[in-house]
């Protein structure tokens, strides 16, 4: 097989290379996926260049990045049906705490890690929907369901927030969501009733102003930190603030009281730890939404194995429209 690794932090260009290595046989539980596509995560990228903070070295000798990807059942270990070979699948979680992830021909993964893709859901797709699926599906339809109530999507044009408009709407909300203005058509054209510019001073009013005055239920957050006080100026009592990034400001200072006195739950999203329930219940969702067509997942590029470190690049860039992609048997 085929693999890109990296031994040491660093830029793409320099630290991620290209080889050949031994094709691994499954064990009991587990199954080996032939890859057709590897997704590259905003936390793919930061992982290889050293981001976390107080993480020095890379966790093992020699890591395959990328958590998220797709392909198809080529043999299993014991344990598994032997029926699910020959089938679409894809993959979450998959270089999570270990050294082997989806930049790769093929991978050996868990059982439970290979999920069986929806019919006429192509791999492109698959390979999006671990890390940018699941935390849409999860933080719109972790803590309950959405009939009659309204949920602010903030930043709906990024990866996440894209797929949390078009999850909301599916599951009958009323969606308000924030954007760039360059970006509006793209965010009511995934289900947004209105969109709101986050560059204007006065947002929380506009976000009031387009629910007919009344608050939000529910608010899907990528910038924890800096929208902190916008979020309690416009959410209502009981409401849930379901945060899944703060990356603007990693030790975010909160109006605790305004807080406090309107109840509000701050719902932490990491899915690399989620249980296996609500797990089920994210895949159960995304898997509606696809089979009944409702959907979109926007390819922004696709490279080759050989070329991962430009992937890397446009991602570590954000200049991006969609989902980075590598083709890793190109």
């Amino acid at each position: 097989m085929k693999r890109i690794f990296y031994e040491a932090f660093g830029p793409a260009s320099q630290v991620l290379e290209l080889e050949d290595a031994d094709t691994p046989q499954p064990g009991i539980g587990e199954v080996l996926v032939e890859l057709a596509y590897s997704g590259v995560n905003p936390s793919d990228v930061k992982v290889r260049a050293g981001g976390r903070p107080g993480v020095t070295k890379p966790a093992f000798p020699k890591i395959t990045p990328h958590s998220d990807g797709a392909g198809t059942v080529v043999a299993v270990g014991t344990g598994v049906p032997g029926d699910i070979i020959g089938k679409a699948v894809w993959i979450w979680n998959a270089q999570w705490q270990r050294p082997f992830g989806t930049a790769a021909t093929h991978i050996v993964v868990p059982h439970a890690q290979a999920v069986l893709l929806p019919d006429g859901v192509s791999m492109q797709v698959g390979a999006c929907l671990g890390i940018p699926g699941l935390t849409a599906a999860h933080t719109v339809f972790g803590n309950g369901e959405l009939h009659g109530k309204t949920v602010l999507v903030q930043g709906g044009a990024g990866t996440v927030g894209y797929l949390a408009l078009q999850l909301a709407r599916w599951g009958g909300a009323r969606v308000i969501a924030t954007a760039r203005e360059s970006d509006h058509e793209m965010c009511r054209a995934a289900g947004a009733d209105a969109v709101i510019d986050f560059t204007q001073d006065t947002v929380a009013e506009q976000i009031i102003a387009a629910n007919n005055g009344t608050l939000i239920d529910r608010i899907i957050e990528p910038e924890f930190g800096i929208n902190a006080q916008v979020n309690t100026d416009v959410i209502a009592p009981d409401g849930i603030i379901a945060a899944y990034g703060s990356a603007k400001s990693m030790a975010p200072t909160i109006p605790f009281m305004e807080m406090m006195f309107k109840n509000i739950t701050i719902d932490m999203a990491l899915v690399y730890i989620l249980s296996p329930q609500p797990r089920s219940l994210a895949i159960t969702r995304l898997h509606g939404a696809l089979r009944a067509g409702v959907l979109d997942c926007p390819i922004d590029s696709v490279h080759p194995l050989s070329d991962c470190a430009k992937a890397h690049a446009i991602v570590e860039s954000g200049d991006r429209q969609g989902a980075v992609l590598v083709d890793v048997q190109k």
